[in-house]
């Protein structure tokens, strides 16, 4: 058992979002109720955060560079100084309650992303699929609270998880056209001590997750099982992503929402960013097409 190590003493209200942006060698994260997009780079070690008018639930690089960006109600293209240079469509306009939560891209380079309902914790939301020419498409309805979207290395698995069902799913993906069918179990949480938070795939295929009060990270294999688990000394990671130039470090962000002032006390690196090397790589996911 390997303890992950700060990296950033960010003091996130909720950091979220974490990935690699090999194209300018900086890990990037968002803190969602801070609204702030943070960025740290390994070779320097130098790190910093940019001011968002809005939440940013979670975001991804495009290839033609600045980023795609999941405000909380709506999705919008960024340029690289994080200015909004095209608003693309609201999300779930029809429902109040609903914002965006988790979403990476897919190895297509499309952007996928599951919402929330923040109010009453009702199964109203879902989860879309913004392609590079900015269409968006309903994947999965019926969502409580989005998370663990990340795909297999060939990208034919999407792994999902609606957190306060304690399970972490594996669907098939067609990579031609972007859908997700034929949902299985991958695994249970219901007897680990935290809810399946955001994830990755290494390079072995295997999902390494962030378990929300759970104070963990942990790897989940083909066959469900847990097989390495990553102490984390804060009582909420949030979300995982291998990065650095050989995609040998995990990084794992954290959160301070909702946390007694006695927890706070008690861990003051609440919001933090952390890293360990667990042995294994990573691997990059694919830029925004668009």
């Amino acid at each position: 058992m390997a303890m992950a190590e700060i990296v950033v003493e960010a003091g996130n209200r909720h950091g979220e979002g974490v990935f690699w942006n090999p194209a300018d060698g900086r890990v990037w994260w968002t803190d969602i109720e801070g609204r702030r997009l943070w960025w740290y780079e390994p070779a320097g070690r130098r790190s910093g955060s940019i001011a968002m008018d809005d939440r940013v639930c979670c975001f991804a690089p495009r290839r033609s560079g600045g980023f795609i960006c999941a405000f909380a109600q709506e999705f919008a293209l960024l340029d690289a100084n994080c200015r909004i240079t095209d608003r693309i469509i609201s999300f779930e306009p029809e429902n109040p309650n609903s914002r965006t939560n988790d979403g990476r891209t897919d190895r297509q380079g499309r952007f996928v992303v599951g919402g929330m309902n923040e109010v009453t914790a009702a199964a109203d939301s879902r989860v879309v699929r913004v392609d590079g020419n900015g269409s968006v498409s309903t994947l999965i309805e019926g969502v409580s609270c989005a998370n663990s979207i990340c795909f297999s290395p060939d990208g034919r698995s999407m792994f999902f998880a609606d957190t306060p069902q304690r399970r972490i799913w594996t669907y098939a993906y067609d990579i031609g056209n972007g859908t997700a069918h034929s949902p299985h179990l991958l695994a249970d949480f219901s007897g680990e001590p935290g809810l399946p938070d955001g994830s990755c795939v290494d390079a072995d295929g295997c999902v390494w997750n962030a378990e929300w009060e759970g104070s963990r990270v942990v790897r989940i294999d083909a066959r469900g099982h847990i097989d390495r688990i990553i102490d984390v000394p804060v009582l909420k990671p949030t979300c995982c992503a291998f990065g650095g130039p050989d995609l040998d470090t995990l990084y794992i962000t954290s959160s301070r929402m909702g946390c007694t002032e006695k927890q706070l006390s008690e861990q003051p690196l609440a919001g933090a960013l952390f890293a360990v090397k667990p042995g294994v790589r990573g691997i990059e996911d694919a830029p925004f097409a668009g």
